[in-house]
């Protein structure tokens, strides 16, 4: 009888302990991303992982994951950069990434976003800068942008913020939609295009090596269109938070030359009406490290996400902090 009290003491403790577990508020949290063969999916899936600790699980203290206690987050493949920003502004998303050019371009309501002003978004952090990559099949050669006249090119998918800075670059070197046959479409729908030659160029801009990319090189190869100086200079001046860049030789492993470009950080967003202790939490979260690990074991931009650079550029694009953010960055001394 004893041992059977003893059973059932320890069923009822259990039962408790997990009713305690399971009672615990859940909360989700979704992140809009990108296209699956781009950067910002991984990276989001990355930062969902660290961010989540689900009611039940273990404590990070007991060796568990240390995200939000309670929080459930969930990376989406969207449109990425331009999507991100409206489903943020919007709350269909608590947060997504997307590239600074775009962020400061709806905060402030310019050029694309001109009469449709995104003045609720607010910065977590600084991630990866994204290259911008112009994919040519193997063997292709331009001398100069102007060479994509009446040709085939992707400008990767609508609403995107590649395509925003893409135009606005192309713009400022005198080439329009009317002088181009343009695509609309994500970077492993402009790779496969490209592959099975129904395209003749295409643009995306993401922190590289890019996934897409990779198997386009490790396929049918691929090249990368190598920026001028003056073209570079004359892109920084269009969208002046494209800066130039180095992809360097080997990045693919078909493409064996240091590849001028230009590049855009991606950031981390959220809305300015997202409850302050949670945006702290998840922002602590970011940095823990379980965080670290899951950054430095999971993709190569991964490795260059920390909190040493978690600001850098953000005062330039002038869209706020969310207080949350700004609080634990003021707490651990990287905010003054």
């Amino acid at each position: 009888m004893k041992f059977y009290g003893k059973l059932a003491a320890l069923a009822l403790s259990g039962a408790m302990m997990a009713g305690a577990a399971w009672s615990q508020e859940m909360t989700f949290f979704r992140i809009g991303t990108g296209g699956a063969g781009g950067t910002y999916f991984p990276i989001g899936g990355i930062i969902a992982n660290a961010i989540s600790n689900p009611p039940g699980s273990r404590p990070c203290e007991k060796g568990g994951n240390c995200g939000v206690p309670g929080l459930v987050a969930m990376a989406q493949s969207t449109n990425a950069s331009a999507h991100n920003v409206n489903a943020v502004q919007a709350g269909q998303m608590e947060a997504g990434l997307t590239g600074a050019a775009t962020l400061h371009f709806a905060y402030k309501g310019m050029s694309v976003f001109e009469g449709n002003q995104k003045p609720d978004v607010r910065v977590i952090a600084n991630l990866f800068p994204e290259d911008l990559h112009l994919v040519l099949p193997k063997g292709a050669k331009l001398n100069g942008l102007a060479d994509l006249r009446g040709k085939r090119v992707g400008i990767a998918q609508a609403g995107s913020g590649t395509q925003i800075a893409v135009e606005l670059i192309l713009a400022a070197h005198g080439i329009t939609r009317d002088d181009i046959e343009e695509a609309e479409l994500n970077n492993t729908q402009s790779a496969e295009r490209l592959a099975d030659g129904q395209l003749d160029a295409y643009f995306y801009a993401a922190g590289t090596p890019v996934a897409a990319m990779i198997q386009l090189d490790n396929t049918k190869g691929m090249e990368l269109y190598n920026w001028s100086d003056e073209e570079l200079r004359a892109g920084n001046e269009a969208v002046p938070y494209y800066i130039k860049s180095k992809i360097p030789a080997g990045t693919y492993p078909g493409v064996t030359y240091d590849v001028n470009t230009l590049a855009v950080s991606g950031i981390l967003i959220t809305n300015a009406n997202q409850d302050e202790e949670l945006i702290y939490q998840i922002t602590k979260a970011m940095w823990s490290p379980t965080a670290r690990k899951l950054l430095d074991g999971g993709h190569p931009k991964g490795k260059v996400i920390t909190i040493e650079t978690a600001l850098d550029g953000v005062e330039g694009i002038g869209v706020p902090l969310h207080p949350g953010a700004e609080r634990y960055y003021r707490e651990v001394g990287v905010l003054k």
